[in-house]
C-alpha cells in the first residue's frame, strides 16, 4: 500500500457506521429508500401496519407495531383480558387461544400473521348464560380454582378434543395410525403444555373426560 492509498481501519469503520446510524435516526425515511415493501415508520420510530383481526366473529382493524404479539393485541388493544399473560415465553399455556380451530400460544405469534384467520378466545366460547360444555364441566368439577390458567386450559382442551376427533396422535399414542383413544395418559400428555399452579389437574382431567365421553 503506497502513501496515497486510503487508510481503512476498525476505528474508521466504526466512525463511519455511527455517522450513518445517526443520519438514519434523524431521518427515518432514509431507511426506506428503495424498499417499497417496508412497513411505514411511526413518529416514535416504530414499524407499524394496519391489521384486521377476526376475533370471536367480529372484525377489528388496528394500527399496530409490527412486533405486537397476538396476545398483546387481544389484551391491550381489544381489551379481551380473558386470555392471560403468564410466562410470556410459551411455556405455561395461559395465553392459549384457537386460531382456525387449532390451539396456539398467542404470546409466540405476531398479530400481523393472522390477518385472514379466525381467532377464538375464551370470551368467544360461551357466556354466563350459555356456557360452553367445557366451561360448565370446569365449574362442576372445580377445575378452575384461582382461575388464572383456566381460559388457556379450556381453549386448549377444545383444541385438543378436535385433534383427537381428527385422529392426530400424541407422544404417548401406541398406534400412530389408529384413532386415538382419550385415556388418562393421552389426556395428560396432550394437556401438558398448560400449567396450573393450583394443582387442580385431577379435577381438570375429570372435567375434560366428562365432555370427551359425551362427544364420543
Amino acid at each position: 500500500m503506497d502513501d496515497h492509498s486510503p487508510t481503512f481501519s476498525r476505528r474508521n469503520f466504526l466512525i463511519t457506521s455511527a455517522a450513518a446510524a445517526t443520519a438514519i435516526g434523524a431521518r427515518p425515511e432514509l431507511a426506506l429508500a428503495g424498499d417499497s415493501s417496508t412497513a411505514p415508520i411511526s413518529e416514535a420510530g416504530q414499524s407499524t401496519a394496519r391489521v384486521t383481526l377476526n376475533v370471536n366473529g367480529q372484525k377489528h382493524t388496528l394500527e399496530l407495531d409490527t412486533r405486537t404479539t397476538l396476545l398483546d393485541a387481544l389484551r391491550e388493544h381489544l381489551h379481551l383480558t380473558g386470555t392471560k399473560k403468564g410466562c410470556d415465553h410459551g411455556q405455561c399455556g395461559a395465553c392459549t387461544v384457537l386460531v382456525e380451530g387449532r390451539r396456539i400460544n398467542s404470546c409466540l405469534t405476531l398479530a400481523v400473521m393472522h390477518q385472514a384467520d379466525k381467532v377464538t378466545t375464551i370470551e368467544g366460547l360461551g357466556n354466563p348464560g350459555q356456557m360452553h360444555p367445557l366451561q360448565a364441566a370446569f365449574v362442576k368439577h372445580d377445575g378452575y380454582q384461582c382461575g388464572y390458567c383456566t381460559p388457556g386450559q379450556i381453549c386448549s382442551a377444545v383444541g385438543m378434543l378436535d385433534e383427537v376427533q381428527r385422529g392426530v396422535p400424541s407422544h404417548v399414542s401406541a398406534d400412530l395410525v389408529a384413532r386415538p383413544l382419550l385415556s388418562v395418559d393421552e389426556l395428560r400428555e396432550r394437556m401438558s403444555g398448560n400449567i396450573c399452579r393450583c394443582g387442580a389437574y385431577s379435577n381438570i382431567v375429570e372435567a375434560i373426560t366428562e365432555v370427551a365421553g359425551g362427544a364420543a
